[in-house]
């Protein structure tokens, strides 16, 4: 039973001991523990502000991300419908050209055409009158006495000439 009940003396001194302890925690160790308790609590409330702000930051910049991206979208496919519209116009503007230069070709070629036309026909009457003056002088040059013999020699003249 004494072990369940202890002596004055131990009683005492444990006591004693115990504040003792106390006292030299108190005045040596808490006070750093209990700083220490804080900067870590202070470290800790700044760390969770600056991954709120951090956070935040991140969602702005993301966003602002996003509404570059979307202008930068816009301002492509408004670059895309430009170089369309200009190329659609460099394309109808060369066939506009095209066809001009082919009808002033064909309307030169055509004027071509007629003048050498003009110039075939004027060889041509040119070359009958002269026939027609050969023949006719031809015939007047020589003599006839009969019909015949005139009819015949006009048409020998008719054949050499269809053979020249």
């Amino acid at each position: 039973m004494q072990l369940l009940q202890p002596s004055l003396g131990l009683i005492f001194w444990t006591a004693v001991i115990f504040l003792l302890v106390l006292f030299i925690l108190r005045k040596y160790a808490w006070k750093p523990i209990l700083q220490a308790l804080d900067d870590r609590e202070r470290t800790i409330d700044d760390s969770l502000r600056t991954a709120e702000r951090t956070t935040q930051e991140m969602r702005d910049m993301k966003s602002e991300h996003e509404a570059l991206l979307a202008e930068a979208k816009v301002e492509r496919n408004r670059m895309l419908k430009e170089a369309k519209d200009i190329k659609e116009s460099i394309i109808n503007e060369a066939k506009e050209k095209a066809k001009e230069e082919a009808s002033r070709i064909m309307a030169e070629n055509l004027r071509e055409i007629d003048n050498r036309k003009m110039e075939a026909l004027t060889e041509l009457k040119n070359q009958v009158g002269n026939m027609v003056l050969d023949l006719s002088e031809k015939i007047l040059h020589r003599e006839l006495k009969d019909k015949q013999a005139h009819e015949q020699f006009i048409n020998s003249i008719i054949d050499r000439s269809r053979q020249n």
